[in-house]
């Protein structure tokens, strides 16, 4: 046996056999439904062999006259009588003429091949030591535009246009192994040394050696088995002390692609016999003499299961089925063992969620959320550590802006201010409360996010001239104020104050952002600090889920305070302590469990917001811990992919599970809450 495949439902199998014959098998039945002998040109022997992406279920065979006949298994499917039945039978994607390879004629001992829509490639390693490249571009003429073209009739001519290239190989260690990859651009070479040879095909007529190193010690350990992880990205490498090793180009500092070595499993002892990648999944299988299985996952780093299936050098081929819930095992008897395999869900991992995972086609290790593509070869990046980062980052900013406006407002609220003004102030600040989140979400997305890009440094101004302009007219109002207007009643004069700084900060940002930051100061940002700038960032969330939360933490903490009892008040008044003396060691320090619940509170409220931050942040699951960066939360998360998600599929439990871990840091944040709380009112209830 030269290669075993079964098709989409395992019920039909096919053989390819070293004598030139496709064997189609009954795999329920275990029974031989045809054998077909192949158009193999007289006087010629099979000499090589390849498979190209198995998707595609396309092989060739090299022969040794220079020559290679391309295959592909199909598989009919009619319903006689309304029942389901497959048929079996063989098509030649590029004729049933052998194609001419090596126009020396001599025998090809190695072969892969790779077909697309656009070319065809096959490449090669002669007895004589040369590199062939053959690019086999066909061209179809139709009779005419009402006839259906069919490329498996007998009488069809297929016309084909060739690219050759060729390359000397250095004739000092055997060649054992040939891989192209499906974008029919690398040829990966293994040698009896350990050495993987690297050739860059892009030009077909110009093939170039790019790369090449040991993958295992040459004096200890050969390479005894070598296939492409689905995508044809990765290399798995199998070799004589039962090791397999995950390959990847990565680029390095200087941009080079260069193969490095991703990670190791090492769980089998005897040399690996076969290794067979499963088609939609970044899993793969693997045999070694000593007649034991291995199951395994590449991106999570998972050995799932390890069973002996046979004895010494007892097991010499092995497939699995596309959908990975069927194995082919072929023993040295001949015989054909079919196993069922039940492996729902190996991608998942505690590495694979919260570590970093070196993943295809990065440069480094990463923390990555990224559960779907339109591609089949996709390799899903499940990491809720960036979700999680960006649920405790948007809580943080949020929490920066609504405690010192919430807690200093409850405090003068409650403390300072006169009777008639609270009862205004207090149920208008609560009723916010009752504003939907998807309101200030929209409001964040579409109208605050593009006014902070425009005036970003107007922010700032305003910001910072604030609190400078309160503490200047608070000093002033003492003497120009103090008989005209009753006592409770001086923060009504901030608000034209706030009002005026506000307008005035953003009044001179413009000309100010032109003479310091050339008018741009995101850009400036960006280019000159290495900053990066996203219009919907930390900043607009952090405002806007700010005041969604400003009303839980000021109604709390404003009754925490009021509650105080006034004799306590009175007491430290006539004992000399002034109203803010009074205030911070005997009021706050009395309601200190109330304010900190009321914090503790509005904290786990920002940690399960859902709305705000997925209209507001633009969804990007980055690490990154700058305020005008975006982020993705665990809850915007679940909103966002739960409605695309197939049920019962991975990325479906996945967020099933990112929802309790959501669950899990609101239950703890409330249970210290709870705790620290206790302990504050046992400690200062003697008061």
């Amino acid at each position: 046996t030269l290669y075993l495949a079964a098709e989409e439902k395992s019920e039909i199998g096919v053989r390819f056999s070293q004598n030139g014959h496709v064997v189609f098998l009954n795999l329920k039945a275990g029974s031989v439904i045809s054998d077909i002998a192949l158009p193999i040109p007289e006087n010629v022997a099979i000499t090589s062999f390849g498979v190209a992406d198995k998707a595609t279920n396309v092989v060739a065979f090299g022969f040794s006259n220079g020559q290679a006949l391309v295959v592909k298994p199909v598989y009919e499917v009619s319903y006689p009588n309304d029942v389901r039945v497959i048929t079996p039978r063989l098509r030649y994607p590029l004729g049933k003429d052998a194609i001419i390879v090596d126009e020396a004629e001599r025998a090809l001992v190695h072969l892969d091949v790779q077909l697309g829509d656009d070319e065809n490639t096959l490449v090669a390693v002669t007895d004589d030591f040369r590199f062939l490249v053959v690019q086999a571009t066909k061209e179809e003429s139709f009779l005419d535009d009402d006839d259906e073209y069919d490329e498996d009739a007998e009488d069809n001519e297929i016309n084909l246009e060739y690219v050759r290239g060729e390359l000397s190989l250095v004739a000092k260690h055997q060649i054992t192994h040939l891989l192209l990859d499906k974008e029919q651009r690398i040829v990966y070479m293994a040698d009896d040394d350990g050495q993987i040879s690297r050739f860059d095909i892009s030009e077909k007529d110009k093939p170039q050696l790019v790369q090449k190193l040991h993958v295992v010690n040459p004096a200890t350990t050969k390479i005894t088995s070598i296939t492409f992880l689905t995508g044809d990205i990765s290399l798995l490498i199998g070799d004589s002390d039962g090791r397999i090793t995950q390959w990847f180009p990565v680029r390095d500092k200087n941009n080079n692609s260069i193969l490095t070595k991703i990670r190791e499993f090492h769980e089998q002892s005897a040399p690996i016999v076969g290794i067979a990648s499963e088609q939609r999944r970044k899993g793969f299988v693997a045999i070694d003499s000593n007649g034991q299985l291995g199951i395994y996952h590449s991106t999570a780093h998972r050995t799932l299961k390890i069973e002996s299936i046979g004895s010494k050098n007892t097991l010499k081929q092995i497939a699995i089925a596309p959908r990975a819930d069927t194995l082919l095992v072929e023993d040295n008897q001949a015989n054909l063992h079919i196993w069922a395999v039940h492996n729902e869900h190996p991608e998942v991992s505690i590495s694979a969620l919260w570590g970093k995972v070196w993943y295809e086609s990065y440069e480094k290790p990463a923390y990555i959320w990224q559960s779907s593509s339109a591609s089949s070869d996709f390799e899903p990046k499940f990491s809720l550590t960036p979700l999680a980062f960006g649920t405790f980052k948007a809580a943080f900013y949020a929490m920066l802006i609504a405690i010192p406006l919430s807690i200093l407002g409850a405090i003068y609220t409650a403390y300072f201010m006169a009777p008639k003004m609270r009862s205004i102030v207090k149920p208008s600040i609560e009723i916010m409360a009752a504003l939907p989140t998807v309101i200030l979400g929209f409001l964040a997305g579409l109208w605050l996010a593009p006014v902070l890009e425009k005036d970003l440094l107007g922010f700032f101004l305003a910001l910072f001239l604030l609190p400078i302009s309160v503490f200047i007219f608070g000093y002033i109002s003492r003497f120009w104020f103090k008989l005209r207007l009753a006592d409770g009643w001086q923060a009504a004069l901030l608000i034209p104050v706030i009002i005026l700084v506000t307008w005035f900060g953003f009044a001179i940002s413009q000309p100010l952002e032109l003479f310091l930051f050339n008018g741009n100061l995101p850009h400036w940002l960006t280019a000159e600090l290495g900053i990066g700038f996203d219009q919907r960032n930390a900043l607009v969330v952090g405002i806007a889920m700010g005041i969604a939360v400003i009303p839980t933490i000021f109604s709390m903490t404003e009754d925490a305070i009021f509650g105080v009892p006034h004799h306590l008040t009175m007491g430290s008044l006539a004992l000399g302590a002034t109203p803010w003396q009074t205030m911070i060691r005997v009021v706050l320090l009395t309601a200190s469990p109330g304010i900190f619940s009321a914090v503790m509170i509005g904290m786990g409220r920002a940690i399960g917001e859902t709305m705000i931050v997925l209209m507001a942040t633009g969804n990007t699951p980055i690490m990154d811990f700058n305020i005008f960066e975006g982020l993705r939360t665990l809850s915007a998360n679940l909103a966002v992919e739960m409605p695309e998600t197939e049920v019962a599929s991975t990325h479906y439990r996945v967020l099933f599970l990112s929802g309790f871990v959501l669950f899990v840091f609101t239950f703890i944040i409330n249970t210290v809450a709870e705790v620290v709380r206790h302990r504050l009112r046992k400690k200062y209830s003697s008061l």
